[in-house]
């Protein structure tokens, strides 16, 4: 019983930490000033070394982001680390690495505290066993496939003030979101195979509208 409530305590750890992260992200995108650090902050340098270091920490958190969540990796990693806090240790990776309402909305359509960690320690600590999630649709999924995506790029490319270094981020985030969609949905096809393909020829990815095939 004290290995799962240390499981669970630490499960919470992670998910406060995302928290954190995720309304520094909001200020830093936002140009707030209520953060020491903003995309637009700081004093200009050289242009090529700016965008050189800008690349290597995005794609850090693209490859963290997207290994992480591949099935061999979690079946690696959990030998590792404890299942019942492997969500958990990829969100405090996630948001230690990278560190407002469509994309927090997105996460509680499907399953907020799955998405983050919590349910998973939280079940192990009450001794219940993970059902695995059924597919479901409601409300913006049934509009696009990505609501969480299309909240991050609006976020993104949403300011009054185009600066070349939020330039920048916008297009690398925005290609990232692109090619982690590629890996995402064939995890999705193999884990729920029919359902979502038929899913996937019914509704666009990104954009509420569908364009007919001739």
């Amino acid at each position: 019983m004290f290995g799962r409530f240390i499981a669970f305590l630490y499960g919470l750890v992670c998910y406060l930490t995302f928290l954190v992260a995720f309304l520094y992200a909001i200020a830093f995108v936002g140009n707030i000033s209520l953060v020491p650090k903003t995309i637009d902050s700081g004093t200009a340098g050289p242009l090529t070394k700016a965008l050189i270091i800008n690349a290597v920490l995005l794609s850090l958190f693209a490859v963290q982001h997207s290994v992480m969540a591949r099935q061999w990796f979690k079946r690696a990693w959990t030998k590792i680390v404890p299942e019942p806090v492997e969500r958990s240790t990829y969100v405090l990776l996630a948001s230690l690495i990278f560190g407002w309402g469509l994309v927090l909305a997105s996460t509680y359509l499907i399953d907020h505290f799955g998405l983050f960690g919590m349910k998973q320690v939280y079940n192990y600590l009450i001794g219940k066993h993970e059902e695995p999630p059924p597919f479901k649709t409601p409300t913006l999924y049934k509009m696009v496939r990505h609501p969480l995506y299309l909240g991050f790029i609006i976020a993104f490319w949403a300011t009054p003030r185009m600066t070349s270094g939020h330039l920048f981020f916008a297009i690398m985030t925005t290609a990232y979101i692109l090619v982690a969609i590629q890996f995402e949905e064939r995890d999705l096809i193999r884990f729920y195979g029919d359902n979502y393909r038929r899913y996937r020829e019914q509704v666009s990815m990104l954009f509420p509208l569908r364009l007919r095939k001739r």
